[in-house]
C-alpha cells in the first residue's frame, strides 16, 4: 500500500515538472495546410474505454475537423482505436465527440467562420491532470505558393542550424 502511494507521488512530481501536460497527438498537417489565426483549448466528452485508449496514445487527429451544430462544438473524423481490454463496453473508433467550450468562445468562432470563410481544425490532443484537452484553432487555408514558401523557410532554418552545429 505504501509503495503505491510513493509511486503516485513520484508520478505527480514528474507531471508537475513538465507542467502536467502530455501531448498525445499532434496535427502537423494542420500547420502545413492552414494559417492558424486563433486557438482555444476545449475539453472532450469521452467514454471510459476512449480515455484509456488515449492514455495509451492510440488516437489520430490528422483527418479530423470541428463543426458547430446547435451552438455546440463537435469533433468529427478523429480516430480513437478500441481499448485492448475494453471487451463488450468498447467504443466506436470513428464516432463524433462533443467538445466543451464556453458559449462566448463558440460564438466568436462561429462569427469568424461565417464572416471570413475560415474553418476550425484540431491542432493537439493533450492530457492535463488526467483529462483530455483538445487545442483547436480557427484556420485559413494556404494556397500552393504559401506551402512552397513555408517549405523554403523551414529548409533554410534547417540549413542554418546544421551549419552552426557543424561549425562547433
Amino acid at each position: 500500500m505504501a509503495k503505491m502511494a510513493v509511486k503516485r507521488a513520484a508520478d505527480r512530481a514528474a507531471s508537475a515538472r513538465n507542467g502536467g501536460d502530455r501531448v498525445v497527438a499532434n496535427n502537423r498537417r494542420a500547420t502545413y495546410e492552414y494559417f492558424i489565426e486563433e486557438t482555444i483549448e476545449a475539453g472532450i466528452v469521452l467514454t471510459g474505454s476512449e480515455i484509456k485508449a488515449i492514455r495509451e496514445g492510440k488516437v489520430t487527429i490528422s483527418e479530423a475537423y470541428v463543426r458547430i451544430e446547435n451552438d455546440e462544438l463537435w469533433l468529427i473524423g478523429a480516430n480513437v482505436s478500441p481499448f485492448a481490454n475494453g471487451g463488450y463496453a468498447n467504443h466506436r473508433p470513428d464516432r463524433a465527440r462533443k467538445l466543451l467550450a464556453h458559449k462566448r468562445q463558440i460564438q466568436r468562432f462561429r462569427e469568424e467562420i461565417e464572416r471570413k470563410g475560415l474553418t476550425i481544425v484540431p491542432l493537439r490532443l493533450v492530457l492535463r491532470d488526467g483529462r483530455a484537452k483538445l487545442v483547436i484553432g480557427v484556420a485559413k487555408g494556404k494556397k500552393l505558393y504559401d506551402k512552397r514558401a513555408s517549405d523554403a523557410e523551414r529548409q533554410s532554418r534547417k540549413d542554418v542550424a546544421q551549419a552552426l552545429s557543424s561549425r562547433d
